[in-house]
């Protein structure tokens, strides 16, 4: 399982330690706006399979205790299976995403900052929980700081599809996102294929 024409990952290798090392010593270049950021590198994932469909929906929920999910009604994250029978999900959350990580000219999200991929995510947060959910099936995985502390885990599929990442940023990170208005606003007016609803409950009331 290696790269090939049109992947996004190098299905060889399931983490790239040095990989979520740089963005961990990155992180003010890398998640410039610290949260706001990082849930629109979530959220590009989401709006650009919308843009391949024809339309989608995504909620992003801000939690109370600082941590954020993002849900989203795609195809879900793309499995394989090994040469053993066994599932192998895209890595997307501990390699880079080749098409944006250090190049020049990856496209900018709507906080007018470069794309460089899920990982940056997954690395700057103290956990992330992914839970994908395919016709063929469904699994959950946690990460801390970008590492895989669990196998997939199987779920019970409940006859939808699509992706859910819940992470908590690391707490420098978290620093201003109280007031986040102004991001909020970016967040809903920057994807046209997407339709993104926010749910803050922070202050226990939807918006």
């Amino acid at each position: 399982m290696t790269t090939g024409p049109g992947t996004t990952h190098d299905w060889a290798r399931t983490v790239d330690g040095e990989h979520l090392a740089d963005v961990r010593r990155r992180a003010d270049e890398l998640a410039p706006g610290g949260v706001a950021h990082l849930v629109l590198e979530v959220l590009a994932y989401a709006a650009e399979e919308a843009a391949d469909r024809g339309g989608g929906r995504c909620r992003v929920t801000l939690h109370a205790d600082g941590s954020v999910t993002v849900a989203d009604d795609g195809r879900g994250t793309q499995t394989r299976v090994d040469e053993r029978g066994r599932a192998v999900r895209k890595p997307v959350m501990s390699t880079q995403d080749l098409r944006f990580f250090g190049t020049p000219d990856a496209p900018l999200l709507p906080d007018g900052h470069p794309r460089r991929g899920m990982s940056v995510v997954s690395a700057l947060s103290d956990w992330l929980v992914h839970r994908n959910r395919r016709l063929e099936g469904s699994w959950t995985q946690r990460y801390e700081q970008g590492v895989p502390v669990t196998d997939l885990v199987p779920v019970d599929p409940d006859g939808t599809t699509g992706t859910t990442v819940h992470f908590l940023p690391r707490a420098d990170l978290r620093t201003g996102w109280a007031g986040a208005a102004a991001a909020e606003l970016r967040v809903r007016g920057g994807w046209t294929a997407l339709d993104v609803e926010i749910v803050d409950e922070r202050a226990a009331r939807p918006r």
